[in-house]
């Protein structure tokens, strides 16, 4: 029999397990520090846990600890990491170092459903919805996990399409009893999914980020299908209607791509639609992947549009960027993968 998954369960979940055992309540935080603070591999290393108790967990549970499958080195120092999820898929987590800081960018889907037309993640389709324990695996088990200081969930899949477990995930990685980390080094991209929006904003404290990318109704709905059901103007109106706070900090990301969104057109509607929103754009470099009819503009014309929108009062900053000689685009590395595994 498969036995059950004890990392990525909150303490709450970690309470029912020990409890269901019959074992002492405390029992639930001393597992939760070995699994999010000494990253115990195995049920053995518990060490402070009777031996009854040890058995008695080894019979249904394991830690559920993976090692990355493969792994791809650019020459600035990115690095992409494949996880094999859902039996024969493959997920992509990025780790990207830049000075002082060290990100990793986690998935939460095999593939995805939202369709955007420039995404490489969604032409696969949507495969299924990570664990939190999958999710945060992707975290704790690189090489470079003790130096990481920022987490973004921008990599493969939609994070609002699977809330409940990223939410979970994200609990685990604030809370004092899991890893403990401030929310304000945390943030979470969407495509903007209007009827959960709010319940992430209620729910944690950790950064927003939204993929834009156009403000045109018609244009966004081109790049992007959620826009019909999802209309970025619902969005922003939730946005505008959440009180923020100083600790908490929402930006908006924005590929460029030549001759499509970055005419002065575009600068002139987007400081009409985030008036009144303290926020960033982030402008992205197109990222090309096979069969596309996008295209990235050159630097000195992305230059151009961000000096246009700082004219307009809208801070906006240009992404360098990275990976670009280990498939950079979100979704190609696991496609090429898995295509090799068919």
């Amino acid at each position: 029999m498969e036995r059950e998954k004890l990392y990525g369960k909150t303490l709450a979940e970690l309470g029912e397990v020990t409890a269901a055992a019959g074992l002492p309540s405390y029992t639930a935080r001393q597992i939760a520090a070995w699994l999010y603070k000494k990253g115990a591999s195995s049920t053995d290393e518990m060490t402070d846990l009777s031996l009854k108790a040890r058995s008695l967990l080894a019979e249904r549970y394991e830690t559920g600890a993976t090692h990355p499958s493969s792994e791809v080195a650019g020459g600035d120092g990115t690095k992409k990491y494949l996880f094999r999820v859902l039996g024969n898929r493959f997920i992509e987590a990025a780790y990207i170092p830049d000075r002082e800081r060290a990100t990793i960018c986690l998935s939460v889907q095999s593939g995805c459903r939202m369709g955007c037309r420039f995404c490489m993640t969604a032409r696969q389709g949507f495969q299924g919805n990570l664990t939190s324990g999958e999710i945060l695996n992707q975290f704790r088990s690189i090489p470079e996990h003790p130096s990481l200081t920022n987490i973004v969930y921008m990599g493969m899949g939609e994070p609002l399409d699977n809330l409940a477990e990223v939410l979970k995930s994200l609990t685990i990685l604030t809370e004092p009893w899991g890893y403990g980390w401030s929310p304000t080094r945390i943030t979470v991209s969407t495509v903007g999914v209007t009827d959960r929006i709010k319940e992430y904003l209620e729910s944690t404290r950790c950064h927003l980020a939204v993929s834009l990318h156009s403000p045109f109704d018609t244009e966004r709905q081109a790049l992007m299908p959620v826009q019909k059901a999802h209309p970025v103007k619902e969005v922003l109106d939730i946005i505008r209607a959440f009180e923020m706070g100083r600790q908490r900090r929402v930006s908006f990301e924005y590929i460029v791509f030549k001759g499509l969104n970055d005419t002065p057109a575009h600068v002139r509607e987007l400081a009409r639609i985030l008036n009144g929103i303290r926020c960033r754009i982030n402008l992205i470099r197109f990222h090309a992947i096979p069969g596309s009819e996008y295209v990235s503009p050159a630097l000195k014309e992305m230059e151009r549009f961000r000096d246009s929108l700082n004219a307009k009062g809208i801070v906006a900053t240009i992404r360098a960027s990275r990976g670009e000689d280990i498939s950079a685009a979100c979704g190609l590395l696991s496609t090429l993968e898995q295509n090799k595994n068919q």
